[in-house]
């Protein structure tokens, strides 16, 4: 009779392990904020180089812009184009930036593409708490346009207003824009990080979500990552 029941409570003790190994968790990280593009037909997205407006030396436009694709990638409804191509059109071009909408639109048509999306650094300061600011513009092919139409280059440039301060132009048609400043010494700034690292980082590493605060391009992602955000909430 003790044997029968030594068996029995072995039984119940390998089925007992064998439930809770089936059991689902929820997995600690990769529930990363979903976000679409409002409509149903897709639409490709060229990012260009960032325009530094920060005074500091340090930004790298091309990294910057890198950045920006990466959070693009995660947008449902949106094929994103690196910046290197859009890069190589600017160089073919023979253009440091896009000046005017009429630019924009051939840059596009070049690439076959949607739409233009501009980064901007307005402030960046990497010490701990980092501070970023920044603007996202996207500047759409109008419909209507056709490339044998268009002046070349040149003219698109010598048509371009002339800024001081290297700034993009107004606003125009075809065109959003959405700007922010991130800072994280503001609690409001640290209660969206903390949103965005949840699903993004394990919560066993040493740092968890504190690795946002001392790795500057990881903070960067989670500026564009809030800009990309409500520019697809007002998008073409």
């Amino acid at each position: 009779m003790d044997e029968a029941r030594r068996i029995l409570a072995g039984c119940l003790i390998v089925l007992f392990l064998i439930l809770s190994g089936c059991e689902s968790h929820p997995p600690p990280y990769g529930r990363e904020a979903e976000m679409s593009l409002p409509g149903k037909r897709r639409q490709v997205w060229a990012v260009a180089p960032a325009v530094n407006l920060s005074g500091q030396n340090g930004v790298d436009p091309l990294l910057q812009a890198d950045i920006v694709y990466g959070q693009l990638q995660q947008v449902h409804g949106v094929t994103a184009i690196p910046v290197n191509r859009v890069a190589q059109v600017y160089a073919s071009l023979h253009l440091e930036r896009v000046q005017s909408a009429d630019q924009a639109a051939l840059v596009c048509d070049l690439l076959g593409c949607d739409a233009l999306l501009v980064p901007t650094v307005t402030l960046y300061d990497p010490y701990n708490p980092p501070k970023f600011g920044g603007s996202l513009q996207l500047f759409a092919k109008p419909s209507g346009f056709e490339r044998s139409r268009a002046p070349d280059a040149r003219e698109l440039s010598r048509r371009a207003s002339p800024s001081e301060n290297d700034s993009l132009p107004p606003p125009a048609q075809d065109f959003r824009q959405v700007v922010g400043i991130f800072d994280a010494a503001n609690g409001s700034t640290r209660d969206q990080l903390n949103f965005y690292a949840g699903g993004r980082h394990d919560p066993a590493g040493p740092l968890g979500a504190k690795q946002y605060l001392v790795d500057m391009d990881r903070f960067c992602g989670f500026a564009y990552f809030s800009l990309i955000r409500q520019m697809t909430d007002k998008s073409l």
